[in-house]
């Protein structure tokens, strides 16, 4: 197998070696861009959980991969650019376009989700081109966005009371009971299937990187909702919109009972922002809400860890629930909160113990 340099041919009775960097591909290449996106995220272990998210990017990319800026907004939803030859992309013209486009995008956008898009259409243009089917890598020279520091804060847990006394739909308060009683991340509990529910065991199965079998487990809270979002269905996407799935919808997104899609992460965050504005803002006046932030879904699983580490959980377990690799990657959740500190130092306090009746 020749991945950088092609196998030497005969001529004359001569061997003449392959042109530099020539590569033979390994199976003969997709005829359009979108036919290769699908090759890659099939062919190169993408984990369930990531596969949408990929896609998504990808798709975006496609925009400006054809010389067009992507969609923003509302307007996204459900765009595909128009086919195009993957070959374009060993266009010598394309790169300059390319870095113009994708730096009036990264304008528009916040940081992490330029350079999380950014990274998704590197790691599938390699793909490409170590299998032979482009030559170049039109990102090449476009550069990271600074992102800000990771300052997410966990919610209070008076917060986590006051948003389960919002009334709000059964499919969006089962999501984020799932997120906080698991510590999920939102993608991943997105991507959850009807199968994939062990309801008996509070758990169900997610697939990572490399098709490795993972499990969320949840508590009461979830459970008691569950049944009624599920209404009997026993195959297809746990959280779905509540429209029919555009024609163009994956099966493995629409569910086989209503027709319906799955929730993406995109809408899905959208309806937890809008719905916590109200809680995010307690001292705002009614008519300046609409104008606010509201909550993220990460922090729900932030919060979820918080707690557990204020309440004792040992690093092990912190480690095992969020299913990171190492304890420096959780040090940003271990972070007692100010409620947490406030108890401990109360509970510390030699004059509160001698004035304690006995």
């Amino acid at each position: 197998m020749a991945l950088e340099q092609a196998a030497a041919a005969p001529q004359n009775g001569h061997t003449v070696p392959a042109p530099r960097g020539h590569v033979v591909p390994l199976s003969p290449p997709p005829p359009t861009y979108e036919a290769a996106v699908e090759r890659y995220l099939t062919g190169a272990s993408i984990a369930k959980s990531s596969a949408r998210i990929y896609r998504i990017a990808l798709t975006t990319w496609g925009w400006l991969l054809r010389g067009e800026p992507a969609p923003l907004g509302p307007a996204r939803r459900g765009a595909r650019p128009d086919p195009f030859d993957l070959a374009a992309l060993d266009d010598p013209g394309l790169p300059p376009v390319l870095a113009e486009l994708a730096a009036a995008r990264a304008d528009a956008l916040d940081a992490d989700t330029v350079n999380r898009e950014l990274s998704i259409a590197r790691k599938a243009i390699g793909w490409w081109q170590v299998h032979g089917w482009i030559t170049s890598d039109p990102a090449l020279g476009i550069e990271r966005r600074p992102a800000p520091a990771d300052r997410t804060r966990a919610l209070a847990r008076s917060q986590m009371a006051a948003l389960w006394r919002l009334d709000v739909p059964l499919r969006d308060k089962t999501l984020w009971k799932l997120l906080y009683e698991s510590a999920a991340r939102a993608d991943e509990a997105l991507c959850l299937n009807v199968e994939d529910l062990l309801p008996g065991d509070k758990r169900g199965r997610t697939t990572a990187k490399g098709d490795a079998t993972e499990w969320i487990h949840w508590q009461s809270g979830t459970a008691q909702l569950l049944p009624r979002l599920i209404a009997g269905r026993t195959h297809g996407p746990l959280f779905l919109t509540t429209r029919k799935a555009p024609a163009r919808t994956p099966t493995l997104d629409t569910c086989p009972v209503t027709g319906r899609a799955r929730l993406s992460y995109r809408r899905a965050a959208e309806i937890f922002e809008e719905a916590t504005r109200i809680l995010a803002n307690p001292l705002a006046r009614p008519e300046d809400v609409a104008e606010l932030e509201g909550w993220t879904l990460h922090q729900l699983r932030h919060s979820a860890l918080t707690h557990d580490a204020e309440d004792g959980t040992s690093t092990p377990m912190l480690l095992a629930r969020s299913r990171h690799a190492s304890v420096r990657s959780l040090e940003r959740y271990a972070r007692p909160g100010v409620d947490a500190v406030a108890r401990h130092v109360a509970e510390r306090d030699p004059a509160a113990r001698r004035t304690t009746p006995r």
